[in-house]
């Protein structure tokens, strides 16, 4: 369990607005209006490096490695059902 959280990256809205080049004060905006993913620990945000890749790719990491690995399988499950449909 330690080893991943120790892998996990999470940066402050201050090295997000560093990072993308933006004001802090826009980097709270998009966090309020969920643009940007955030965790708040206490009275501090913390965000997930996969946040920040969600402004790039317009869909949460997650669900875009899903949707890459959906588009891979897409020729084998439209054999299938093509199987399927001869036997009907």
């Amino acid at each position: 369990m330690f080893s991943t959280i120790s892998k996990a990256k999470a940066y402050t809205p201050e090295q997000v607005a560093e990072m993308l080049q933006l004001s802090k004060n826009t980097v709270y905006e998009l966090i309020s209006r969920g643009e940007i993913i955030a965790k708040k620990l206490g009275k501090v945000y913390r965000i997930p490096s996969s946040s920040i890749s969600f402004l790039f790719t317009g869909l949460d990491s997650d669900l875009y490695l899903a949707e890459e690995n959906d588009k891979k399988k897409l020729p084998i499950i439209e054999k299938e059902l093509k199987k399927v449909r001869k036997l009907l």
